[in-house]
């Protein structure tokens, strides 16, 4: 049996629309649109993810030495189409063992980033960009400026803004968190057609199988 969509805020339950509602209820957060099953990584699931995404699904490319892509996840429905996405990476850090990277773009007000950043609210918060930025990560040979986020302290976050949406790398264990900052990172839109990327899979990431509050 599918697993049941979550609220993207909160990874709580869902009630589903009705014949009085059109739309997916949390009872915390309201109206939202469903975070869905994660799909563990396969050539199937990037098609079926970026067929009907409004928002990139962005993955570095090329990836770091020894790193492989390990899921992915959506928020939205066959009414909506898909409004945020989050690729999972999973690799070797320089001197802290394994490290778990999630990207995610999301249009503003959906509140994916921030749930897996652990901070209230659906953005980065007020003021979060003041000041020079933390990092800088290229995205279609453009470079995006990305801030460090006050977060849960088991993991590093940044999160910033490209083509008119949040976008929002987490990172564990929080040490790993140099991985933003001097690999030099540079991220493709799995969307895009004039590309042909060998991507390598591993294990699915238990990163993605977001706990209920």
């Amino acid at each position: 049996m599918k697993a049941a969509p979550k609220c993207p805020r909160c990874f709580g339950p869902l009630r589903p629309p009705s014949a009085w509602s059109s739309s997916w209820r949390c009872g915390p957060h309201g109206d939202v649109l469903p975070f869905q099953p994660p799909r563990p990584p396969s050539s199937a699931a990037v098609e079926a993810v970026t067929r009907s995404s409004r928002v990139p699904v962005w993955v570095p490319w090329p990836l770091p030495a020894g790193w492989l892509v390990t899921g992915f996840g959506e928020v939205g429905d066959e009414r909506s189409d898909i409004r945020a996405t989050v690729v999972a990476l999973s690799g070797p850090s320089l001197t802290h063992g394994p490290a778990d990277l999630l990207i995610i773009a999301e249009e503003p007000g959906v509140g994916l980033g921030a749930a897996f950043a652990g901070v209230e609210g659906t953005d980065p918060g007020t003021g979060f960009d003041k000041g020079p930025p933390h990092a800088k990560i290229d995205v279609r040979s453009h470079p995006a400026a990305l801030w460090c986020v006050t977060a849960a302290p088991d993991r590093a976050v940044y999160a910033g803004e490209a083509l008119g949406n949040w976008l929002w790398a987490v990172v564990w264990p929080a040490e790993a968190g140099y991985l933003i900052t001097l690999a030099e990172l540079s991220l493709r839109d799995l969307r895009d057609q004039d590309q042909t990327l060998d991507l390598p899979f591993g294990a699915f990431s238990p990163r993605l199988d977001a706990p209920a509050p």
